[in-house]
């Protein structure tokens, strides 16, 4: 079958009939084995899949949506093109439960940066798709989510965020302006900050494994 994106795939150690899904999304102008570097150390039951965004930066970094900058050096999003890799992921999803041995009913995102960007606009677009996000040194933006998101059922939905308080790159205010309007949605959301830039401190990981297995 050929796949809406290229993957790289670490099967669960421990095979049930199904198992649950730890996808993940890398941030701007990395690829698939950057995240996929840890898979080893995630939990056993999971099917983890590392998934390559879809613009080609070169040289073997690609991005979800192009970043752009103004005159005056401001930045912004290509909200179109973020809207088609939410598409795609969303479609990816489907793909993989049907081409693995994957629980429909239990998929995570885990999303760094760009990636953990799109993690929200995909949970909040598909909540019936993702049960649980990993949301690492990114930020809620409602526009690269569907348009009708705010009818969505999202009892079933549960969030972990995590972002460095030295974030040089996404500034940790972004971070924390978007907790209480996911709250405001009924969506529970751990929130944590670590004394880092724009990276996963240890203890961050070690406190998203905690959270996966709880």
């Amino acid at each position: 079958m050929n796949f809406s994106l290229h993957h790289v795939v670490r099967e669960p150690k421990v095979k049930k009939d199904k198992n649950p899904l730890l996808l993940l999304l890398h941030g701007y102008g990395s690829n698939e084995e950057d995240l996929f570097s840890f898979a080893n150390e995630l939990p056993d039951e999971y099917y983890v899949i590392s998934a390559r965004a879809p613009y080609d930066l070169m040289y073997n970094s690609f991005a979800w949506y192009a970043i752009n900058f103004d005159a005056d050096e401001n930045k912004f999003s290509d909200i179109e093109e973020a809207q088609s890799s939410r598409v795609l992921i969303a479609t990816f999803i489907d793909e993989v439960v049907a081409n693995y041995a994957i629980d429909e009913n239990d998929v995570t995102l885990i999303g760094f940066s760009q990636g953990s960007i799109l993690s929200y606009a995909v949970a909040l677009s598909y909540p019936q798709k993702v049960q649980r996000v990993v949301a690492m040194s990114g930020y809620l933006n409602t526009d690269m989510a569907d348009k009708k998101y705010t009818r969505n059922d999202f009892s079933n939905l549960k969030i972990f965020a995590s972002h460095g308080t030295v974030d040089q790159v996404i500034p940790v205010d972004w971070a924390r302006n978007s907790i209480p309007k996911i709250k405001a949605l009924g969506i529970a959301i751990v929130y944590k900050e670590y004394p880092v830039g724009h990276g996963v401190a240890p203890q961050n990981f070690s406190d998203l494994k905690n959270w996966l297995q709880a």
